[in-house]
């Protein structure tokens, strides 16, 4: 069974600001050697204008247009639109990236293998019967990097595919297998998805550096004066770093979750409703990798933290 076709963007009403962009931008946005013409570009951004988040209100249509990422998105239209040579260019680009992607957040290369081949399908507009769907590019909407909007979309199919398994196991096998918190559907409450995914997301891509502060103070209970001594800093460096990651981390997941389809405020408020119990992300083990397990220094008789 076909699904019916996708609106025509072209139904999309253009502002005269829109049309003025996309008259300027044509040339270097990568349209025309995508067989998309002036008209075809306006009608995408006025689809994007239409649906830009409530946050960005005060922002004027002008200024919402030049913070797009333009030639991404005209390469992910080009692509849900069917175009082959758009296709040639998004796999040259970000095919390596995706596999190294998944196998990051899933662990086990088949699982991977598995999570990258099930997203091309979804990009490329079919579902696992081969029957014809939209392409799932076709939600990108340019407010963010290509590749950060594909990273947190695989992130969101391993926190699926895990809340779709029914088997019990124990927490030991379940972390040994690569899986999230074992605990039933029943036993807990179950926050957004999209929430465990721009988290797991956004967890996954810190550097060694903001892991380390991160597991050393939130998870190991360690004080920014035992933080600083470790690295042979003065205390308020480490408590001006730490700041920094929490803001920064904070911010690209709401920035992720927008780009989900939430509005800013909603993407707010779920940060600040979520408890962290809630979310089914492996908090311990992404901060932990490449952590080297003597980090500190234990008296005798300390317990583990």
């Amino acid at each position: 069974m076909v699904s019916s076709p996708d609106p025509d963007p072209r139904d999309a009403p253009a502002s005269a600001a829109v049309r003025e962009f996309a008259e300027q931008k044509y040339e270097g946005s990568g349209a025309r050697r995508f067989g998309m013409d002036e008209i075809d570009l306006a009608a995408v951004l006025a689809d994007v204008v239409r649906q830009r988040p409530a946050g960005s209100d005060e922002t004027s249509e002008q200024e919402f247009l030049a913070s797009l990422r333009l030639e991404e998105l005209v390469l992910a239209r080009a692509c849900a639109n069917g175009n082959d040579y758009a296709w040639e260019v998004f796999l040259t680009r970000y095919r390596s990236a995706l596999y190294e992607t998944a196998y990051k957040i899933a662990k086990v290369e088949s699982v991977a293998r598995g999570l990258a081949d099930s997203l091309y399908a979804e990009l490329y507009g079919v579902d696992s019967k081969g029957q014809q769907r939209s392409s799932k590019l076709r939600s990108y909407q340019g407010r963010g990097s290509l590749q950060g909007w594909l990273r947190m979309v695989i992130a969101q199919a391993y926190v699926n595919c895990y809340r779709s398994t029914r088997r019990e196991t124990s927490l030991e096998a379940a972390v040994e297998d690569g899986a999230q918190f074992a605990a039933r559907e029943s036993e807990v409450a179950v926050a957004d998805p999209r929430v465990d995914a721009a988290v797991s997301a956004e967890l996954a891509a810190l550097d060694a550096g903001e892991r380390f502060l991160m597991a050393a103070y939130y998870l190991d209970h360690r004080t920014l004066a035992e933080i600083a001594k470790l690295q042979g800093v003065h205390e308020s460096t480490i408590s001006r770093q730490l700041e920094r990651a929490v803001k920064g981390v904070r911010k690209r997941i709401v920035k992720q979750l927008v780009q989900a389809g939430m509005g800013f405020r909603q993407a707010e408020e779920a940060m600040e409703n979520t408890d962290v119990r809630d979310l089914r992300v492996r908090v311990s083990q992404t901060l932990r990798q490449e952590m080297p397990e003597t980090a500190f220094y234990r008296e005798k008789g300390e317990p583990q933290r």
